[in-house]
């Protein structure tokens, strides 16, 4: 079964291909069913450490490597920023590092989305440039509400949207189907297309105070926020079938970095989003 997820479909183990070759030596205990599912028998030293294949851990270990950088460098991004409550001009500073993070962090996740051998260097640059993106934003989102610890209530909505989607996955048995991932990516591809010329449009004057991302327009702009995030949530699920998928085809440890892309992809989307959501709450007080 192949993958629509463009993070994923590089990899073979990711939609169906290549497993026979990485689960079992033996091409007598070889058997790929006509969905393109291996059903070849399981090895048994998948879950273990040092083996050379992917496992949850190893994803889970190198996710959290991705998101540490995410995490240190939009610190130092923030703590070597001017303090935007004491210095207006510190704005355009500011305001030209996320828009260089972010730019070079979409850059970045094109690369890694269509490389088809994952690089962890390449995974960690991306991580580095949306560490200054997040870094930046969330200081002047701070500074638009008047209240840094905005930032931490979006830090602890995220992680609290992914461990209820990780529960929600496992214990109610979400079943990731091929309509199901075909209508999560259009809807995914049509947001992207939408607010790339909403940017477009915002930047050449079309559109006043971002367009349909603009703070001065908070029903609109909490509309779409919530659909981002609403998206966001449907792409974690999409990220756990993924792994799990990975995992039981097989893969290569170094798979795992393929897998930290994607989580950490969908984690900063759904932090900035909450962010967003928030400060247009504040707004509204």
């Amino acid at each position: 079964m192949q993958s629509n997820n463009p993070v994923f479909n590089r990899a073979e183990g990711f939609n169906g291909r290549g497993a026979a070759t990485t689960r079992s030596a033996d091409p007598s205990q070889w058997k790929i069913d006509l969905d393109g599912s291996a059903s070849q028998p399981s090895p048994t030293h998948t879950t273990g450490r040092g083996n050379g294949l992917m496992t949850i851990e190893s994803s889970v270990e190198k996710t959290a490597i991705s998101l540490a950088v995410v995490v240190a460098v939009a610190a130092v991004t923030w703590f070597m920023t001017p303090d935007l409550s004491v210095d207006s001009t510190g704005f355009a500073t500011i305001g030209m590092l996320a828009t260089v993070g972010a730019l070079a962090g979409f850059a970045l996740s094109m690369v890694n989305s269509f490389k088809k051998v994952v690089s962890p260097a390449l995974v960690l640059a991306f991580a580095a440039a949306e560490g200054v993106f997040v870094g930046a934003f969330s200081k002047i989102i701070a500074a638009y509400v008047g209240d840094p610890t905005i930032v931490f209530q979006a830090v602890l909505a995220t992680m609290v949207a992914f461990g209820a989607t990780l529960a929600a996955y496992k214990f109610f048995n979400i079943q990731v189907t091929d309509k199901f991932r075909k209508v999560v990516m259009i809807s995914m591809f049509a947001f992207v297309g939408v607010m790339l010329v909403n940017f477009v449009l915002s930047i050449t004057g079309v559109l006043e105070s971002g367009g349909l991302r603009s703070f001065d327009n908070p029903g609109l702009s909490l509309i779409v926020s919530a659909v981002a995030v609403v998206l966001g949530v449907f792409m974690l699920i999409m990220d756990f079938d993924f792994v799990e998928r990975g995992v039981e085809a097989g893969l290569p440890e170094r798979e795992s970095w393929r897998a930290a892309f994607g989580l950490t992809v969908t984690l900063v989307w759904l932090y900035i989003e909450i962010l967003r959501i928030l400060a247009i709450l504040r707004g509204q007080d």
